[in-house]
């Protein structure tokens, strides 16, 4: 099994506490981000950053879904780490400060993925296409905070 990493960023115009704020509010801001490829959103426990119990189901392909159940953390300052309970997957979003009202948003998800040839092509196309979702959700992010 090796591991399947996938990572975007984007600037985005606000400052690092409103963006990591907006991110943390998982009872709020958060399903109002996700686009059509994550359903069935609900909070189990908590709502707001470290201590939080989310699901969700995220459809990748018109045929692979995952159902998610994630613990979230906030190990530093700027950063939360959404570990899924049901799978290997781990999500780290980090938020850095980027000049004057502007900040970067890092998100990075990593698995463990398949073996064999089904293996090469999780490693080849996932990144992508998760890469593509998660555009989606910042491109989203963008506009909620730059308001």
């Amino acid at each position: 099994m090796a591991q399947v990493e996938a990572t975007t960023e984007r600037v985005v115009a606000a400052d690092a506490e409103k963006v990591f704020d907006a991110l943390a509010d998982y009872s709020g801001t958060r399903a109002k981000l996700l686009p059509e490829h994550f359903s069935e959103y609900e909070v189990r426990e908590g709502g707001d950053g470290e201590g939080t119990l989310v699901h969700w189901k995220l459809q990748a392909t018109s045929k692979r879904v995952r159902d998610c159940l994630l613990e979230v953390t906030e190990p530093t300052d700027g950063q939360l780490v959404e570990k899924d309970r049901n799978s290997s997957m781990v999500t780290t979003w980090t938020v850095t400060p980027a000049g004057e009202g502007r900040s970067r948003v890092v998100v990075t998800a990593v698995w463990n993925g398949a073996g064999g040839i089904g293996g090469f092509f999780e490693k080849t196309f996932a990144p992508k296409g998760l890469g593509r979702i998660y555009d989606a959700v910042l491109a989203k992010l963008a506009a909620e905070v730059e308001k």
